[in-house]
């Protein structure tokens, strides 16, 4: 068994694929128009095996409310590189915006940033790929 596909939800499909695609490098590996209003559309880091986002357009008021903290402030998804102060410095250049400076944990390089709605990410580099 593995996960397939995590729901992030979104404002809007096209500013969301923009912020996933050109700000972090992900990859648009679906974009289905299901219904006029619903789109199904999956970005990932890579098209390797691993979990895709699937970005969900919020239709009601209760899904609109959450769109930015899905997990009540905490960090909610956690990108693993192999090369972090070259994925670091590449998303600078791109605009995302960090909270913090990147420090040295006993599992690696990690530093939180945000995606475009607010959501906390943890960009890591695991100290067995150092």
């Amino acid at each position: 068994m593995r996960i397939g596909h995590l729901t992030l939800l979104v404002n809007d499909y096209d500013e969301a694929i923009f912020f996933y695609t050109q700000k972090l490098g992900f990859i648009l590996l679906e974009d289905i128009q299901l219904t006029p209003e619903k789109r199904w559309v999956i970005v990932a880091p890579s098209d390797a095996q691993g979990a895709g986002l699937l970005l969900a357009k919020a239709a009601t008021d209760e899904q609109k409310q959450h769109i930015g903290n899905q997990t009540g402030g905490r960090v909610f998804l956690f990108l693993y590189t192999d090369d972090f102060w070259q994925t670091y410095e590449n998303m600078k250049a791109q605009g995302v915006v960090f909270l913090e400076e990147p420090r040295s944990e006993p599992y690696g390089w990690v530093v939180v940033f945000q995606d475009l709605y607010g959501n906390k990410w943890d960009l890591l580099e695991s100290k067995s790929n150092a």
